[in-house]
């Protein structure tokens, strides 16, 4: 088929910049709003976001069944976009609202807005995603597509995470619930808008029909290898992205400060957590644009494998980075090179469900995108529930403080528990990428390979139709 129209890929974009807005946000300072700002213990919050997340993960395949048996004029996924955009904003806000209750009736508000906001978050991310798998056949047009889906993705986080601290200070104070209310009912209002022109500027474009049952669809999942070690594979993938972002709002806070400021070429700017965070974020995108040619040249595979044995140096060689205003300088560094390898690695896996999908549909006689996309959407939101609760449950197990009144009276936080943050941004992160490295040696679906099933299809395609 010919080549999309670039309006159609950033059309696409969009979408994956709304989901990133919020995902970013909820990875990366919803356990310091629920710990710091919301009120609840460190354990509590802990437990709190792996059982939602987990809940989100479990819903994925079942969103996934569910668009792969949808048929309207506007296709099987697109149309999720429009219907379930307005509440994806209303339960992002909701999940930021601090309601004046008891403790008990504030966990309870905490564990309904937030299982809404993830059951939402599925029924327009999985369709989104699945998107992918129907807008066009080419294998390269996929890692394509994919790249402008990160590019806009890592845009939009930069956006909300380098505005967050300023906005919240903005609407009210960055310790008062209400500045965390207001801030999210601007960024949920840009996330609406951006979803809409998501629907607007794209169209599925292959016609894909499961002719099977639904059990025999999870079958072929379960028997389906290269899904089983692409799952492991990204789930360590997000584990290292969630467990570092979850904790940088803690390092900044207890191990570099409030009120630390570098100088460049004259020009003295605040050193914060959205700060570093948002380079982050830029430095993502660089890696998302040399995705296509790095890996057309390397293949998925080779340049997945490569990228993580550098993350794994990057994030020992983090914590030997002493707290010294030349060290803050190396540690914004050391952030944009880890940020740009893993901007690399995010198209690289849609894209490399994609090719699962294809092969699915060969040996398995099914098409059944939509559950296989959303196993990618279910090992993020894994690795998210596993990556977020273990930073809380860990700096609760060394004595980390989060009661305010105490750090005012000049309490100060246990060496342990600093030590502990250290850890979180590099050793522990490190070990996740040497797995998820490991886990991919095995995957088979090699270029040559790839580019074979695809021919086959064509075939078929051609012929059915």
């Amino acid at each position: 088929m010919a080549k999309s129209k670039l309006s159609e890929k950033i059309g696409y974009g969009f979408g994956d910049m709304s989901s990133s807005m919020f995902w970013k946000i909820f990875s990366y300072y919803l356990p310091f709003f629920y710990s710091n700002i919301f009120g609840l213990s460190l354990i509590d919050a802990g437990v709190l976001v792996l059982v939602t997340r987990i809940w989100d993960a479990v819903s994925d395949p079942m969103m996934g069944v569910i668009s792969d048996r949808t048929n309207t004029k506007w296709g099987k996924y697109r149309p999720y976009l429009l219907w379930v955009a307005p509440f994806f904003s209303i339960c992002g806000i909701l999940l930021f609202t601090t309601p004046d209750l008891e403790y008990g009736g504030k966990l309870i508000w905490a564990y309904v807005t937030y299982i809404l906001m993830m059951t939402v978050y599925t029924g327009i991310n999985v369709p989104y995603g699945a998107m992918l798998g129907v807008m066009t056949d080419d294998t390269n047009e996929k890692t394509v597509f994919s790249s402008f889906r990160m590019f806009f993705a890592y845009g939009g986080s930069f956006i909300s995470l380098f505005l967050w601290e300023p906005l919240c200070n903005a609407m009210g104070g960055y310790d008062s619930p209400k500045g965390w209310f207001w801030a999210m009912v601007m960024i949920a209002a840009a996330c609406f808008v951006m979803f809409i022109l998501c629907f607007l500027m794209t169209k599925e474009h292959l016609k894909t029909m499961s002719t099977v049952s639904v059990g025999s669809d999870f079958k072929a999942l379960l028997s389906n290898k290269p899904w089983w070690l692409l799952i492991g594979a990204a789930l360590c993938f997000n584990l290292f992205n969630t467990v570092r972002g979850a904790t940088v709002a803690y390092f900044f806070q207890d191990i570099i400060g409030a009120n630390v400021n570098l100088v460049f070429f004259g020009l003295v700017f605040a050193f914060y957590a959205g700060l570093f965070l948002g380079v982050g974020e830029v430095s993502n995108m660089v890696g998302v644009a040399s995705c296509v040619s790095i890996s057309s040249r390397l293949g998925k595979k080779t340049t997945f494998i490569l990228v993580n044995a550098s993350l794994v140096v990057l994030s020992v060689l983090f914590y030997f980075i002493p707290c010294t205003p030349t060290g803050y300088w190396l540690m914004l560094i050391f952030q944009i090179l880890i940020s740009i390898l893993t901007g690399i690695m995010s198209p690289l896996v849609w894209s490399m469900y994609a090719d699962v999908s294809d092969f699915a549909e060969l040996k398995f006689k099914t098409a059944s995108t939509g559950l296989i996309f959303s196993s990618s959407s279910m090992a993020q939101k894994f690795g998210g529930a596993i990556g977020g609760a273990a930073v809380l449950w860990l700096l609760d197990g060394f004595g980390y403080i989060t009661d305010a009144t105490q750090l005012a009276q000049g309490v100060t936080q246990p060496t342990e528990a600093l030590a502990c943050l250290r850890w979180l941004m590099s050793f522990i992160p490190a070990c996740v990428a040497l797995l998820s490295m490991c886990v991919v040696w095995f995957y088979p679906l090699t270029t040559e390979r790839i580019n074979a099933i695809n021919a086959e299809l064509r075939q078929i395609r051609a012929i059915e139709d």
